[in-house]
């Protein structure tokens, strides 16, 4: 046993046994007195007495003496400082954020009324350090851990409280504009070392733009209750990425207008990069550029120094966003720039890039790949935002070269004139014919040369052997337009085409002389933005439905004095009213006089809708949209001045209120602001599809807004709020119009039977659609088993008449066609050409522009199964409504059906029956769209149609059908396509050879 025990160290005491017993008694009352006096002093001597004072529970008179002297500033920079982080500093964090925080925050905020020299006011500067917001975050995410640990057991009371106390601390720390700065500042007082300095900036750069502080509060926020203390939602306002980024460009734009030093403005770019991954990229910069850049008395240079210390991609990315925001915001309000004022905002905006740009070529560069590149030079933005860039790149010949030979080596590709979306070629050739402008006046030699180059003859060459009449027409006008330039007299190119000649071609032709200078920023500055309001927690009011107060039960009986009853008998009694709608019911407690009226003019119209908290304003405003806006429409301007801030009022609408037939309202409204401005509102609704900040829902809404809007403007749908909004002199009298109207309605019981539209009705109409497609091939098919032909004459006569009528009438009882005799329409589409230019153009244009955008979160929205199937039943819908005798067929064609080809399409059809069968109910509607014209398909798309049935008979051998109306609704569809691509490949397969040797 005695092998068990080693000892360790030995010591020698002084003394005998006897004098020092085993157990030592210790005074109590000597270690309490010390205790007491060290919690009553007024001042502790030290940061160890601190400490010292705040592990024993001091009272709030001491507690708030101590936070006095640890939150006074230090003359000297060597002097100990609880905002710089080091040991002492740490353990007196740790203490105030476990112990202190938790006991005394009702107290401190009770006592908040001091401002800074209250108690809460010096706990929130001894905590405003890097040390005081990790030991925050990390008690924070050790309540999480105790909170998930302790699942399906008996939680304790006090975690959801510390949780909510530590959110609510969090908040108040980082509240301000310059908090990032104030507590880089304090953190680095009295350094100068590289080597000191950099570890303390990566800290802050972890801090603020890892994204930990926005998921901890986040997960904190599920499991606080907010009842238990005064904290409402909207005080965590750092789980919002959103407003967290906000804030945290506020912080950047405040700390580089204080005039930091060069290693903080490094660490400013540093934060911008990071932040910029957090997510809401383009409102971060579009905040900052505002603040830093587009406000009077700041310097220009300041945006561009940001930039400097950012990688070449996010500079990239940066410019980019710039660009487009300078679009939105200022130059697509231009149009055409055909008005006075348009050129002087075009050489702001240039001046502004010029200011960012600077002398730096690598952003030259960025500039020019954004005029030449896979995004379109501003895919589906005005010609000013273009002019402004060029402006900038014709400063230098070389660049201006660069651009010009590119742009026609581009232009002129067989490859991108058969694939490109259109709009993408029209503003490359915008590009073109500016740049060309601008090199012949620095050089017209080089301009003459690259005229008579092979490169330019190939590019009219192709240009003019292509199928697609939009590409043909951009060719004449840039061969025009050049040849305006280098030739003289008779030499000129002249096509002697009536469309060259039209507005459009002059107007493109004329792109040839803009000249814009780089001007002054006057007409982009705003005045100086005061500091948001703050961040704190404001109670907010949730608007409800108005309750009635019922009336109040029992009576009130009131004695009068004679005097009193003998001055009543002289009074004399008034006239008894008319009746009054308002007064019938009995109960007179219940009636409201206060009730808005209806609006008759737009602007009220638009008041009534940003009244979002009142009930009877937001009915009243979407019941009388519908109608208000198609009869305005073509009654002076006030629907055309207010169009689109009435669009993104209904896009954006929330039913907070629970209105009846909310959506079937906001749905109609939207409708006829389309209709009303179909050229203008179609642009702008594909361009909120894709870039507006937006719910999978409320982007549904646009599309069926789009695809229903474009087949009223067709004629195949007749909306009844049409019919409601005609005025009284384009009707009859309800009296005479029953004459002429046996069993219809009169224009006021139209207006009185309006019927919602479904909540599925696009793809109600997607299904009524898909029987009148497939019927002819079931009918033949029918046909062919029933016996010989002799048989079935009687048949045969039966369906004759019906065999007469067009399938893209809106007869939904049409189902046989005739294809013996070609096709007739039943109503006038005299609108195709705005339905392709205004509606479907911008649809698959952007959608490309989508696919190769760098942001996750746009392809993620994109790429939604829900959504993808609505869009691609959308561009079928437009097709169809467009019908065979669009011009622009043969175009609108090959887009959509290289657009359902893509990769991306089939790669999110596989096991996704939803969106397979949106494609194939696509390429049915392409197929019958394009039913006279499947000599030419076969001819110009001879791959994509045998691709197609290959991938079709894949899909058709793959889906089993019969276990549900899904999969037999694509089984279905896949075998009508099969049916008309085999018709079509065994008529034309001569023509076919050559596509499929090598495929």
């Amino acid at each position: 046993m005695d092998g068990l025990l080693t000892p360790v160290s030995s010591s020698r005491v002084n003394g005998t046994s006897s004098e020092i017993g085993l157990i030592e008694q210790v005074d109590v009352k000597t270690n309490q007195a010390k205790t007491r006096l060290c919690s009553q002093r007024n001042s502790p001597d030290s940061p160890e007495d601190a400490l010292e004072i705040l592990r024993h529970e001091p009272g709030y008179k001491s507690l708030v003496a101590v936070l006095r002297g640890l939150a006074r500033e230090q003359p000297d920079p060597l002097a100990f400082s609880i905002k710089r982080p080091g040991p002492l500093s740490a353990q007196l964090v740790q203490i105030l954020v476990s112990e202190i925080v938790p006991n005394y925050w009702t107290l401190m905020k009770e006592d908040s009324h001091g401002g800074k020299v209250s108690g809460l006011g010096l706990l929130l500067a001894c905590l405003r350090n890097i040390t005081g917001i990790n030991a925050i975050l990390v008690r924070l995410r050790a309540l999480i851990q105790e909170v998930k640990s302790e699942e399906g057991k008996a939680k304790r009371p006090d975690v959801s409280i510390n949780l909510s106390i530590l959110l609510d601390l969090l908040c108040r720390i980082l509240d301000g504009d310059v908090c990032v700065s104030e507590i880089w500042k304090a953190a680095t007082a009295g350094l100068d070392s590289q080597a000191k300095l950099r570890p303390l900036s990566q800290e802050v750069i972890s801090i603020f733009g890892s994204g930990r502080i926005i998921s901890l509060v986040a997960e904190a926020a599920e499991f606080t209750t907010s009842n238990e203390i005064d904290l409402v939602v909207d005080h965590l306002w750092p789980a919002d990425g959103l407003r967290y980024a906000k804030w945290l460009g506020r912080n950047i734009v405040a700390w580089q207008l204080s005039n930091p030093s060069p290693e903080q403005i490094k660490l400013c770019s540093e934060l911008f990069a990071k932040t910029l991954r957090l997510g809401h990229s383009d409102t971060l910069i579009k905040d900052v550029l505002a603040r830093l850049l587009l406000t009077k008395g700041v310097d220009p240079q300041r945006f561009g120094c940001l930039l400097d210390h950012l990688p070449q991609m996010e500079q990239r990315r940066v410019i980019f966003s710039v660009l487009k925001i300078l679009s939105d915001e200022y130059l697509n309000s231009l149009g055409l720039c055909e008005s006075e004022g348009s050129k002087s905002l075009v050489s702001a905006a240039a001046g502004a890039l010029q200011s960012i740009v600077g002398t730096h070529e690598y952003r030259r560069n960025h500039l020019m790949e954004w005029l030449t590149g896979s995004s379109g030079a501003g895919l589906g933005e005005g010609v000013a935002i273009r002019r402004a860039v060029l402006a900038v790149i014709s400063q230098e010949k070389d660049n201006i070269v660069k651009v010009v030979e590119k742009s026609i080596s581009q232009f002129g590709d067989q490859l991108y004139i058969k694939h490109s979306p259109m709009l993408q070629q029209e503003a490359h050739a915008q590009v073109l014919l500016i740049s060309a402008g601008y090199l012949y006046k620095k050089s017209p030699i080089k301009l003459t040369l690259m005229s008579r180059s092979g490169v330019w003859l190939n590019t009219i060459s192709n240009r003019l052997s292509t199928a697609h009449q939009r590409a043909r027409f951009l060719g004449m006008v840039v061969g025009e337009g050049l040849s305006s330039l280098v030739e003289k007299g008779d030499k000129r190119l002249d096509f002697h085409v009536d469309e060259t000649n039209s507005a459009e071609g002059k107007w493109y032709k004329g792109l040839v002389e803009v000249s814009d200078q780089i001007g002054s920023l006057d007409l982009l500055l705003k005045p100086r933005q005061e500091a948001p309001p703050t961040n704190m927690p404001t109670k907010q009011k949730v608007a409800r439905r108005p309750v009635v107060q019922p009336p109040q039960q029992g009576f009130i009986i009131e004695e009068l004095s004679d005097e009193e009853a003998d001055e009543d008998d002289g009074l004399g009694a008034y006239a008894k009213p008319d009746s009054d709608e308002e007064d019938s019911d009995d109960d007179p407690t219940l009636i409201r006089r206060d009730k808005p009226k209806a609006p008759v003019y737009i602007r009220d119209m638009i008041r009534y809708f940003r009244d979002t908290d009142n009930y009877d304003s937001q009915k009243l405003a979407l019941t009388t949209a519908p109608t208000l806006i198609r009869r305005k429409a073509n009654y002076g301007t006030e629907v055309a001045e207010h169009v689109e801030e009435l669009a993104s009022l209904l896009v954006g609408l929330q039913d907070k209120l629970e209105i009846d037939n909310f959506d079937d309202l906001r749905l109609q409204g939207m409708i006829a602001v389309v209709v009303a401005q179909p050229q203008k509102m179609g642009h702008w609704f594909s361009k909120t599809f894709f870039d507006g900040d937006y719910s999978v829902s409320q982007r549904a809404s646009v599309l069926v807004v789009l695809g229903l809007s474009a087949r009223e403007l067709a004629g195949f749908e007749t909306s009844d709020y049409a019919a409601a909004a005609a005025f009284p002199s384009k009707t009859l009298p309800e009296r005479v119009e029953r004459l002429f109207i046996g069993s219809g309605l009169s224009s006021s019981q139209q207006s009185s039977s309006l019927k919602p539209l479904p909540p599925n009705a696009l793809d109600n109409m997607a299904k009524s659609l898909t029987s009148a497609f497939l019927a002819p091939i079931a009918a033949t098919a029918a046909d062919a088993t029933t016996g010989p032909d002799v048989l079935k004459l009687s048949t045969f006569t039966s369906r004759l008449e019906e065999q007469q009528l067009s399938p893209h009438a809106s007869n939904p009882k049409v189902k046989i066609k005739s294809r013996a005799k070609p096709r007739v329409r039943a109503i006038p589409n005299t609108t195709a050409q705005l339905i392709s230019t205004s509606f479907f153009s911008p649809l698959t244009a952007r959608f490309q522009a989508a696919l190769h955008s760098t942001a996750s979160r746009t392809r993620g929205i994109i790429f939604q199964s829900y959504l993808l199937s609505l869009y691609l039943k959308t561009l079928a819908l437009l097709l169809h409504a467009a019908g065979p005798s669009t011009l622009a067929l043969p175009q609108m064609t090959s887009e959509l059906w290289r657009l359902l080809l893509s990769t991306s399409i089939r790669a999110h059809a596989v096991g996704d029956l939803t969106v397979t069968q949106a494609v194939l109910f696509a390429l049915l509607a392409l197929l019958d769209v394009n039913e006279d014209r499947m000599r030419d398909i076969c001819q110009e798309l001879g791959r994509e149609v045998v691709e197609t049935q290959e991938w079709v008979a894949g899909v058709f051998a793959g889906t089993r059908g019969g276990d549900g109306d899904e999969e037999d609704q694509v089984k279905m569809l896949a075998a009508g396509v099969l049916i008309r691509l085999r018709e079509g490949i065994e008529k034309y397969q001569l023509l076919l050879v050559g596509d499929l040797i090598g495929f």
